[in-house]
């Protein structure tokens, strides 16, 4: 369990699974934040996963409003959701469950991959009655390692039931991701031995972005990631693939809004480098298949 401090009011308890526990291509991470009666307003930076957040707390949580469309509680944002701000009234012990999946992962765990794509939905529209006993469950656990078991075993089992998807999919989105978006999107197609018109029709039936729009989106991901850090936006286009400072400026404000400058103070990112201590990018699939995530 760790603490860090916001720049303002917030102060945020994280607890992270043992790197023994860590699953391929999902990763878990417990909040509880205890905060006065001000409102919560934050905007979620886009990030190259599918997210569940899990609404632990006792009493109404913030509201996830996506571009209008508002929902509270446990819920699950897919890909691009768009301007996502996270609002409204939080209890004073706050606790969430966010757990971040891998598209390649996710469209095996939710089946609805795609169509999560660009939306915020309660997390019961995709698990349905199975939402309701999982949450029970983490609700009365003891403590949160007995909540990333408890996940890890749902999760599995979600895994083992159902078909991964296509190996060339999975081996192309973890080029992309272990490249961090630096990659010839074009030359994908001939690495995995199918036609550049298969893998796009696949990749976009199974993932929901095309090869191109995802190598952006994990580009972009680095990019933020290394502004947050603190890293001079002329430096950070160079080493994140970018032709020039302009290039990353208009790849960020089409991803956020905000210039590079807001979004390296974005409160979002702020707390990313205790609750993700490291970066994630699927092991290749011909050493670790989908059907060999263990299930405890």
């Amino acid at each position: 369990m760790c603490a860090t401090e916001s720049p303002d009011w917030t102060t945020v308890d994280v607890a992270v699974p043992r790197k023994s526990e860590r699953l391929p291509g999902i990763r878990m991470a417990g909040f509880g934040a205890r905060v006065p009666a001000t409102p919560v307003d934050i905007a979620m930076v886009a990030h190259p996963s599918v997210t569940l957040f899990v609404d632990l707390s006792e009493g109404d949580g913030p509201v996830y409003d996506a571009r209008g469309h508002r929902e509270r509680g446990s819920v699950v944002v897919g890909l691009l959701p768009g301007d996502l701000r996270v609002s409204g009234p939080t209890a004073e012990a706050y606790q969430y469950l966010q757990i971040r999946l891998s598209p390649v992962v996710a469209a095996a765990v939710l089946g609805a991959s795609t169509e999560l794509v660009g939306a915020v939905v309660p997390l019961a529209d995709v698990w349905g009655r199975d939402a309701g006993r999982t949450e029970d469950r983490l609700r009365a656990a003891s403590s949160w390692d007995e909540r990333f078991t408890i996940v890890a075993d749902v999760l599995g089992r979600r895994l083992d039931a159902r078909p991964p998807l296509d190996p060339e999919v999975a081996a192309a989105w973890w080029r992309i991701r272990a490249g961090r978006g630096q990659v010839r999107v074009d030359g994908l197609a001939d690495e995995v031995g199918w036609s550049r018109q298969r893998l796009w029709s696949r990749f976009r039936s199974q993932v929901g972005l095309t090869p191109k729009r995802a190598a952006q989106l994990v580009r972009f991901d680095h990019a933020a990631h290394l502004l947050a850090a603190g890293g001079a936006a002329a430096r950070v286009a160079a080493a994140s693939g970018y032709a020039d400072q302009s290039h990353l400026h208009r790849e960020v404000k089409a991803f956020t809004g905000v210039t590079p400058i807001a979004l390296a103070a974005a409160p979002w990112l702020a707390i990313d480098d205790v609750a993700w201590p490291t970066s994630f990018a699927d092991p290749p699939p011909s050493s670790c298949a989908l059907r060999q995530v263990p299930s405890k």
